[in-house]
């Protein structure tokens, strides 16, 4: 029988210690008229989001403008990193349906920019690539204008599986650093950053024109110098667009969390990505992959505009 998926993690070497949550990280629950009718089409649809699954702190504010992450190849990772609350273990058989009902999830919200990203699947050699190609593909067949941020796996540094997700054409291509290299098997032992630097870096060589995305935690252990090394690399990789925003933990079996950053702390690292050439810095407290992602696109992807006319105003 198939192992349960389950959310336990191996208990971080050192153990939570209670800190004090300073004023500006703290988010109203979700509630109001769209985000319960986006959480009814959502469980209709029988689909997922990193929104609800991950704990997103955003959750309030990006449903209730009715904007939302979609969550593909099902809900259970075949990874185990040491932040995130998505539930690990043995898979189900992949859903190929799951492509048209996030499709028609997308046109029923009318959406001016989709998000979709995905758990790893690594008992597949392709990583489930081919459902990222299928729902960029139908998105745009149902609806026409709408632009696509794909926040994709490292498919273990893969150009081949890249490559089918990379001739969908999306115009974000997105795939998360997440820490810095000291801590990189502490955050997510089954991660390798030579991969993240091969997906970030393969990306812009198969499609120049992409617009190209990471984001990095912060709370860890990592030092600012640490930090912004992480950030050149990232340039170095011909990365566009980075997040930076505040580790929390989910719960006492999570990673442990070292610190709280200062609001100028945020300010710093987004001034020093600016400097460094970076088309956009989103840095702040609550900030995750997708925060802001309609209006980075709308700015950033003028090429997309002329090339696709996939991007509606």
């Amino acid at each position: 029988m198939p192992a349960t998926p389950t959310r336990d993690r191996v208990k971080p070497e050192i153990e939570s210690r209670p800190l004090r949550r300073p004023e500006w990280i703290k988010v109203r629950a979700p509630s109001g008229e769209t985000f319960e009718r986006l959480q009814v089409l959502m469980r209709s649809k029988e689909l997922h989001t990193v929104c609800e699954e991950a704990m997103c702190p955003n959750l309030g504010e990006c449903w209730g403008s009715g904007t939302a992450t979609f969550l593909m190849l099902g809900d259970v990772c075949t990874r185990t990193c040491a932040f995130c609350d998505i539930k690990h273990g043995k898979p189900a058989l992949m859903d190929w349906g799951e492509a048209e009902r996030v499709a028609q999830a997308v046109k029923s919200m009318n959406l001016k920019h989709a998000v979709i990203t995905s758990v790893n699947r690594d008992e597949r050699r392709d990583g489930g690539a081919p459902i990222f190609a299928m729902v960029i593909r139908r998105i745009r067949e149902v609806l026409p204008g709408c632009s696509i941020e794909v926040l994709i796996p490292d498919f273990k540094g893969s150009i081949e599986a890249l490559k089918i997700v990379m001739d969908a054409r999306p115009e974000i291509l997105n795939h998360n650093v997440e820490t810095v290299p000291r801590l990189f098997k502490t955050v997510q032992p089954q991660d390798n950053y030579e991969w993240a630097a091969a997906t970030l870096s393969n990306a812009k060589k198969l499609d120049p024109d992409v617009l190209t995305k990471s984001g990095i935690m912060l709370g860890l252990g990592e030092t600012m110098d640490e930090v912004k090394q992480v950030m050149r690399d990232q340039r170095s990789w011909g990365v566009d667009i980075l997040t930076i925003g505040q580790y929390l933990q989910p719960s006492k079996k999570h990673l442990a969390m070292e610190r709280y950053y200062t609001m100028e702390e945020f300010a710093e690292l987004k001034a020093f990505g600016m400097e460094i050439g970076f088309k956009w810095v989103e840095s702040n407290p609550l900030v995750r992959s997708s925060y802001h992602a309609a209006e980075q696109v709308r700015a950033l992807s003028v090429v997309h505009r002329k090339l696709y006319g996939t991007v509606s105003e």
